[in-house]
Parts: C-alpha cells; sequence; structure tokens
C-alpha cells in the first residue's frame, strides 16, 4: 500500500514526518473522511468546503488548493497506485508545517492522503441495529473549532476505551452543557412525534458532510427537520436513533439500555442516498 505525502508516493510503512511534525506534538491540524462509491468520489465538494474552512479557521496557508478538484485528482490517483477499484475509503490530513513551540514559526500546509479498499459498491444498511450508551466522563467543548475534525481527538479517544469497556457498537458524547452534541465518530439524528431532530452545530458536534446530505434528502421528501439543544433525556422517548457519517453513511440505532428503537425513516433515507 502507498500513501500521498505533500504530492509524493511513499509506501505506507515508509516513516514521512518526524518526531518535530506539528500534528504529532500539538494536534495541530485537521483532516477529511471520505467515500469513493463506483470510482466516483461522494460529495467531493462539501468536503472541499468543509476542509477549506477548518483551515481558514486554524489559520493555515494554502486552503484556496485543497478543491474538489485536488481532492479528486489526489484520491483517484492513489486508488490507482493502491488498486483498490472503484470503491474506497479515503483519508486527507492536513497540517500545519513548520517549527515553533505553541506559536509556529510559519503556517505553511502540509498533508498526507490515505486510502482503504472498500468491497461494497452502496452505502448498506445494518439489520442487527446498534447497541449505544451515553460517555459522561469528558464533554466536548463548545467553540469555533468544535464544528471541524481536528487532530485533537482526546474525547472520542477516551469515548472510544469506554466504548470497548462497555462492550458497546457506539456511545453518544455530550456539550459542556451536558446536552446531546453527537456520536463518536458520528451525527446524531433523532426522531420524536414523526419530526426529525438533530443538535445544532452550536452545541458543538462535527458539521459533518453525511449530517447535510441527510438533512437535505429530509426536506426534499417532506420530513420536518430542526437543529437544536438537545436532552440526552430524549433517548428514552425517542421512536428512531440513527448516526451518518461519511464513510458508513446512516447507521440504524437499536438500543440503548432497556429502550429499543423502530428502523423506518433510517431506512427509508438510506435508500434515497443510494439514489445519489
Amino acid at each position: 500500500m502507498f500513501i500521498n505525502h505533500n504530492g509524493e508516493i511513499y509506501p505506507a510503512d515508509q516513516p514521512v514526518l518526524t518526531v518535530g511534525n506539528r500534528g504529532f506534538k500539538y494536534g495541530d491540524g485537521l483532516f477529511e473522511s471520505m467515500r469513493v462509491v463506483k470510482g466516483q468520489l461522494k460529495f467531493a465538494e462539501l468536503h472541499a468546503e468543509r476542509l477549506q474552512r477548518g483551515m481558514k479557521t486554524l489559520k493555515m496557508d494554502g486552503h484556496s488548493s485543497f478543491d474538489a478538484y485536488f481532492l479528486k485528482e489526489r484520491a483517484e490517483e492513489l486508488m490507482r497506485r493502491n488498486k483498490t477499484g472503484a470503491n474506497a475509503r479515503i483519508r486527507v490530513t492536513v497540517f500545519r508545517e513548520g517549527e515553533g513551540l505553541y506559536s509556529p514559526t510559519a503556517n505553511k500546509s502540509g498533508y498526507v492522503i490515505e486510502t482503504v479498499k472498500l468491497d461494497e459498491s452502496v452505502y448498506k444498511d445494518n439489520p442487527k441495529g446498534l447497541i449505544v450508551d451515553v460517555f459522561e466522563d469528558v464533554v466536548k467543548p463548545t467553540n469555533s473549532l468544535s464544528n471541524y475534525k481536528t487532530c485533537n481527538s482526546l474525547v472520542y479517544v477516551m469515548a472510544g476505551i469506554f466504548k470497548i469497556q462497555n462492550k458497546l457498537d457506539e456511545v453518544m458524547i455530550l456539550n459542556h452543557n451536558n446536552l446531546l452534541c453527537e456520536a463518536m465518530s458520528s451525527n446524531v439524528f433523532v426522531v420524536h412525534d414523526k419530526q426529525l431532530y438533530t443538535p445544532a452545530l452550536s452545541e458543538g458536534c462535527i458539521g459533518g458532510v453525511m449530517r447535510t446530505v441527510v438533512m437535505r434528502l429530509a426536506k426534499e421528501n417532506n420530513i420536518p427537520v430542526t437543529e437544536a439543544q438537545i436532552n440526552p433525556a430524549i433517548l428514552e422517548v425517542a421512536e428512531e436513533i440513527f448516526l451518518t457519517n461519511a464513510a458508513r453513511g446512516i447507521q440504524w440505532v437499536m438500543g440503548y439500555g432497556r429502550k429499543r428503537y423502530f428502523n423506518e425513516m433510517s431506512k427509508f433515507l438510506l435508500g434515497k442516498l443510494n439514489k445519489t
């Protein structure tokens, strides 16, 4: 397998970053996880827009270069080299190059692109459903960086440890007000009284690309969608919960504690997603 580091192709097991890399030392960077389906980089424009906004927020130079054309071209090039076929997961990590301690000496951007071969040519349903719980040990702060996938991911790492220890499929993360924020690797949607709810961006959740796509699909199909502050107590009364991310699409949640959920709206929206 190969990676792309700053435009050059290297074996994936060849060291290309030094101990001085700011992404390693300070989490000074951000990333995008994307999906290629049947040779098409899905929602490339939305990924590029979010990546560029994040780079601007982090005051990293060169953000205009990371447009949809760049993402498509680099993904296709690396997929050919890795012989992944027409379906793959792509990760683009952008970090600030240069020296300095907390204060960087320069804001030049570097990047690494990775690919993983996938067998599926559609976003697949998860027929067994997910078992989830709420992670309360570490809450996520709400600030100007909260909506981006930054390389500072300790909240998610600790949530992942909690998930493994408790034999869960996913965990819900709260914000600093103890309101529902997101899942460990996904955005959260709640169906209650035939209404669709999701935490607002102001609540600190990742501004997910699939979140945006699902909200569009819902509105196109006359399903009311509300972005709101959501008390985690809604998990006890909701009819349906599902999670979304760019790699897996829409994932149905089956249970939270003793509570069990339906799988109607998520299945309907998944069908619409696979037609986009």
